[in-house]
């Protein structure tokens, strides 16, 4: 297992500090620029002369946690500002609550397919033009969205949306593998929580009150204007970190060898479906939990988005738990387990009480169960990330693809089974959590096994 003393960048000269590769500076310009520019001159400070200031240092950090975080907040901020919307989609446009919820299960395989193409294109073009390219790609089609007249038409172009907004995604993780490697990896990815889940907390928010003044098609108009600004941002500062020596050649049948590989790798599969299995029971309560609350409990959209921030709030602060206090003292896959017990836990107690096992409950002790749920995952998801990444320090960009692609076409097949049973239960979100989270449990057992690493790690092997 890689060491955990300090950043890849701290090492190996990758820029987070003003240097780029091989003590190559950044280009003049961008002061706060993430660049790795192989064709620049070496340059090196006079002696006697002091090194970046710790003030520069800490606003190159800054940048790159934004910029990071901006793209890993697209994902939430294009599912969850729409979720108050969708009972007024299935009014608008005439359709079936299943066929409604089937806009989210599109965007989410669009960005599992989307993953899977854009990470092996940047292990071999490097990351930033590829996702430039996305990032345009889903400007264009979140603007279509907003006019699609019916609703076949917002399912194919939210599937063209999710396949855009992955290169965000899979990009993120990938540059993150770029500059960090162990224990540094798992906090700098616990940060990206913290920024990312400012998303969910905002978002329905956001959306409830844009239903105010307008209908679900201004959702998308604004969405449509953040992926613009954010576009922007990327194009300005966030430039290349994966140096021309380090990227693949090969073509397709390359990047087809280096997935096989990596699934070959049973520790790594373990870390990815377990860390699936847990996205999906996240994402069966995105999906559900519009009707559970408003049209079940009764809430109004925007009761409904304050409930659903304070849930992220939840998942932010035990994922800033996480990074901050635990990893580096305890093991990650001592958290890890914690996690996934207390999901497990809360989802069994949400099926007992949706199925009448207490009797007849109101909104509070459901809203706590999923608070609890919601709160597990900040100690689930980074980690599940970072103890899969550790395993693949030459083709991240293909990993993270993997990773994220796994997630998502796990949650794309949860989310129409929570509504199977139609409107009026919320059993079906509770069983497909209870089943996702016991099976994220026993990937997580069978196949990581962290009790034999533990064993070779206490015996010096």
């Amino acid at each position: 297992m890689p060491d955990s003393g300090g950043s890849r960048a701290q090492r190996a000269h990758i820029p987070t500090t003003g240097t780029g590769a091989d003590d190559r500076p950044l280009p003049h310009g961008d002061a706060g620029a993430l660049s790795v520019d192989p064709a620049a001159p070496q340059v090196t400070a006079p002696a006697g002369l002091p090194g970046p200031t710790a003030k520069a240092t800490r606003r190159t950090g800054l940048l790159v946690t934004m910029v990071l975080g901006g793209l890993t907040a697209l994902p939430p901020l294009s599912m969850d500002m729409y979720l108050p919307a969708l009972p007024a989609v299935t009014d608008s446009l005439s359709a079936p609550a299943a066929t409604i919820q089937l806009t989210l299960t599109a965007c989410l395989a669009g960005m599992a397919l989307g993953q899977l193409v854009v990470g092996p294109m940047s292990d071999r073009w490097g990351r930033r033009k590829p996702l430039l390219l996305g990032m345009v790609v889903y400007v264009l089609a979140t603007a279509i969205c907003a006019l699609a007249p019916t609703a076949e038409l917002l399912i194919g172009f939210r599937l063209l949306q999710g396949l855009a907004g992955a290169a965000g995604i899979v990009i993120a993780r990938a540059v993150v593998r770029d500059l960090y490697d162990g224990v540094e990896m798992a906090r700098f990815f616990s940060t990206l929580m913290l920024i990312s889940g400012v998303a969910p907390v905002i978002a329905p928010v956001i959306g409830g009150q844009v239903l105010r003044i307008t209908d679900w098609r201004g959702i998308f108009v604004v969405l449509t204007v953040v992926g613009i600004v954010l576009t922007l941002v990327v194009w300005k500062w966030l430039h290349e970190t994966l140096p021309p020596a380090d990227r693949h050649t090969g073509g397709v049948a390359d990047a087809l060898r280096t997935m096989r590989g990596l699934l070959a790798d049973r520790v790594f599969t373990g870390y990815m479906v377990a860390g699936g299995l847990a996205f999906a029971v996240l994402f069966a309560y995105i999906a559900a939990s519009p009707f559970v609350v408003q049209e079940i409990y009764g809430a109004s959209p925007q009761t409904f988005s304050l409930l659903f921030g304070l849930n992220s709030i939840g998942l932010i602060t035990v994922g800033q738990i996480n990074g901050k206090l635990l990893v580096g003292r305890i093991s990650l896959d001592k958290v890890l387990g914690f996690g996934l017990a207390v999901i497990v836990l809360a989802a069994v107690a949400l099926l007992l009480m949706t199925t009448g096992v207490f009797g007849e409950v109101g909104l509070v002790p459901v809203a706590a169960g999923l608070f609890v749920l919601m709160s597990a995952m900040g100690l689930a998801m980074p980690n599940t990330n970072a103890q899969a990444l550790m395993r693949t320090k030459h083709a991240a960009g293909s990993a993270s693809a993997l990773l994220g692609t796994s997630s998502f076409l796990i949650g794309a097949v949860a989310s129409p089974l929570v509504g199977i049973a139609g409107e009026d239960t919320a059993v079906p979100m509770a069983l497909v959590q209870v089943v996702c989270a016991v099976a994220a449990v026993a990937c997580f057992l069978l196949l990581c096994r962290p009790w034999q690493r533990a064993g070779r790690e206490a015996g010096g092997l």
